[in-house]
């Protein structure tokens, strides 16, 4: 049977609630949500409102209508970002950051819209929010930094780095794909004013989706203008919420799988997240016994989300995951996406090996996969 160890890239297998309502969406109620007021538009809209209030439940939102319906996490970070910075504003991220974010904010840079300082983690592989401190200049407009690194599985310390954000009166934002529906998040204690996170992860949902929690009160230039299916007799984009930021149709049929998967993840978390932290532990010491292997993710399961990184004696990262994908073992390697955290690493030319397991893995695939990678040295 195939092992598939690569939920941190996109989750599987999905609930099959997931995919009967996505399946029903298209069936059943397969109308435009919001643009008419026929019964199948109309229950078009309650789902694409249920899966918002859904998500607003799981983060602890104040108002469902500032969860934003996007088409990924990379769609939800760019409004972020772009929708919050003005000219020779200053931003802090850290060298942790996915391509989502590194790129975003690098192009501008380049440009010369903003400025823009990297903070280095902590050889142990997290931030320390005084280094994130340290780097604030009286032009800091954006800090953001991610829930828990995509490379190593870090969970950062984003209350902390909240603080200081909220001391200093910048906008916060957290990188949330590789912890909502991992983890618990409550974005009210996280003293964020933007979490941006993926459906296709954690929650479980369909590809090609995605939101943006955006703070009340926090106003953000929309990404792009067009119909609504509200204030139709004006030429502006509406100013009202979620209108806002979700021109054009939406995906439907994903926002309703998302939906199914939200539920889930809802009811199960506290089992989903122990299951995950107990399988990523025992290959984290399957790997830890062994000769030959580097280890990069933290080595307390409670630090972590459930990713282990490693590398394989003198194996190039990609020559690790051919040998295993021969055996039916699917796992990552590479740079992931996220330069900034290779260099860190020293391991920005050889990448490295990410296993990262799901609600559906089992220790019977730890033990096969841990047998695999033995076969290696």
């Amino acid at each position: 049977m195939p092992i598939y160890f690569d939920n941190a890239a996109t989750s599987h297998p999905k609930p099959k609630a997931v995919v009967d309502a996505a399946v029903r969406a298209m069936t059943e109620f397969n109308a435009n949500p919001g643009r008419s007021g026929h019964r199948a538009a109309l229950a078009a809209a309650r789902q694409v409102l249920d899966t918002r209030e859904r998500l607003a439940g799981l983060i602890n939102a104040p108002d469902p209508m500032s969860v934003i319906h996007c088409f990924n996490c990379t769609d939800a970070l760019n409004l972020a970002i772009k929708g919050s910075l003005h000219a020779g504003d200053h931003v802090i991220a850290t060298q942790l950051e996915h391509n989502s974010v590194l790129r975003v904010l690098a192009t501008l840079a380049a440009r010369e819209r903003i400025t823009l300082t990297l903070v280095a983690p902590r050889p142990d592989g997290f931030v320390d929010p005084g280094d994130i401190r340290a780097a604030l200049t009286d032009k800091t407009a954006l800090i953001a930094c991610t829930h828990a690194s995509n490379v190593t599985g870090a969970i950062q310390p984003v209350a902390a780095i909240g603080q200081v954000a909220k001391q200093c009166g910048a906008r916060y934002l957290i990188d949330g794909a590789q912890a909502l529906g991992a983890m618990p998040v409550d974005v009210q204690a996280l003293s964020c004013e933007m979490y941006a996170f993926p459906g296709h992860k954690s929650l479980l949902g369909p590809q090609g989706t995605g939101g943006l929690y955006i703070a009340p009160g926090v106003r953000l230039l929309p990404l792009r203008e067009g119909g609504t299916g509200s204030s139709s007799d004006s030429m502006l984009q509406p100013d009202e919420l979620p209108e806002r930021y979700e021109s054009g149709t939406v995906n439907l049929p994903g926002i309703a799988g998302l939906g199914a998967g939200c539920a889930y993840v809802a009811e199960n978390l506290a089992q989903i997240m122990m299951h995950e932290r107990e399988l990523a532990q025992a290959l984290y010491e399957g790997l830890a016994a062994m000769e030959g292997i580097t280890l990069y993710s933290p080595a307390r399961e409670a630090e972590r989300a459930g990713i282990v990184c490693f590398n394989v004696a003198d194996l190039s990262s990609s020559q690790v995951s051919d040998a295993l994908a021969q055996r039916d073992i699917a796992v990552r390697g590479g740079l992931h996406c996220a330069p900034g955290a290779h260099r860190v690493l020293g391991t920005l030319r050889r990448g490295a090996v990410r296993a990262s397991v799901g609600h559906a893995n089992t220790f019977e695939e730890v033990d096969q996969f841990l047998e695999a990678v033995r076969a290696m040295l």
